[in-house]
């Protein structure tokens, strides 16, 4: 009898309550956070509980982007901004090779989070970051990087003034200091560049833009010119990713623009640089850019891996009348009725990258 009620408890689906109910996850975090343990998973529940889009997703994810929280010790709860875990659609191939949509969690760190873990350090004599009002940017020295402003003391009066940009300053116990201004054009650039968010209802860039500019040039202000901490590089390596293990170690980014955003290139240029180079790991050597995948918008609009692009291809042209074979336009066609908006040209570069011929040559007698 207790073993057939074991059985059926085993095939019960997991649930974020459930998962966080358990008592070695809960000796888990009491272990990270002591006495705060208790507090910081009722937090994460009450989280889950308020987005209906994060009910949905993978309790995992959602358990590990907690535990990176928790090991950075950021409390979580979206009216402080210290760090944040949002809903995100991934695709993913399932063991047939069949592309698949699964809601997981992503962690995000904001501005105050990473303003907090700048101090903890104990290398900072001041970091902050404020909006640039029309009028308060005098020069910028595009040699040394040195900038003027004057500020409007006037509180009532600079708040009709428009906001043109945001700047982080830091400066360290050394006497070290530094600025990082970008305007709001270019932030918006940045955010629909890399955010798989952008645009999106409900998303940070979307509900609280402001918000975003901070973290984000404060963000970019300590990856390019700061000292990191151990406990900061974890940071920087785990905001908007997508953790895989309680740990850290093992994230997902959306395909290779979380590497270009903290280099500061154009994912083009990371593609030139791993073009061509190998890696050699213990399971073989491999071609580098084997790792990497671009991605593209879908009308419905969410975010998906060219190799989808391709597969469909593949698929297409294997089941097609070789006696007819479907021509790039044609294909054309058949990508945009499943909802991919793709140029001709695009379509003859993936078939070649395939090492599928054109139509003519596929024609058999």
């Amino acid at each position: 009898m207790e073993e057939t009620k074991t059985k059926e408890v085993a095939k019960q689906p997991v649930t974020v309550k459930s998962l966080f109910g358990r008592e070695d996850v809960q000796q888990k975090f009491a272990e990270m956070l002591g006495k705060k343990a208790q507090g910081f998973i009722v937090s994460v529940l009450q989280i889950v509980n308020s987005n209906a889009l994060l009910k949905q997703a993978d309790p995992m994810s959602i358990y590990n982007s907690a535990c990176i929280a928790a090991t950075l010790d950021l409390p979580l709860n979206n009216n402080l901004g210290f760090a944040y875990i949002i809903p995100y659609n991934q695709k993913y191939q399932d063991e047939k090779g069949v592309w698949q949509t699964k809601s997981v969690a992503q962690f995000q760190i904001g501005a105050k989070g990473f303003n907090q873990l700048a101090q903890r350090s104990g290398q900072f004599h001041t970091i902050n970051a404020t909006d640039v009002r029309e009028g308060e940017m005098k020069s910028i020295d595009r040699l040394s990087g040195e900038m003027q402003f004057i500020w409007i003391q006037d509180e009532t009066e600079r708040l009709t003034k428009k906001i043109v940009g945001y700047i982080s300053y830091f400066k360290l116990i050394n006497g070290f200091e530094k600025p990082f201004y970008m305007s709001v054009e270019k932030l918006s650039a940045h955010g629909k560049k890399y955010s798989k968010t952008w645009g999106k209802k409900g998303s940070k860039w979307e509900d609280d833009f402001e918000s975003m500019c901070l973290k984000t040039v404060i963000k970019l202000n300590l990856s390019k010119n700061a000292p990191l901490s151990i406990e900061m590089q974890r940071a920087i390596n785990t905001d908007q990713a997508v953790i895989n293990d309680d740990k850290g170690e093992n994230v997902t980014y959306a395909d290779n623009i979380q590497d270009a955003e903290i280099v500061d290139m154009d994912i083009s240029t990371i593609s030139r640089v791993v073009n061509s180079k190998y890696v050699q790991t213990p399971f073989g050597t491999f071609l580098l850019k084997t790792f990497f995948s671009e991605s593209m918008i879908n009308e419905g609009g969410e975010e998906i891996s060219t190799r989808e692009i391709k597969k469909i291809l593949e698929d297409c042209i294997a089941v097609e009348d070789k006696k007819k074979p479907l021509a790039d336009e044609k294909l054309v066609k058949i990508l945009k009725e499943k909802g991919y908006n793709i140029a001709r040209r695009t379509i003859a570069k993936y078939r070649e990258q395939l090492d599928i011929p054109v139509a003519r040559m596929r024609k058999e007698l």
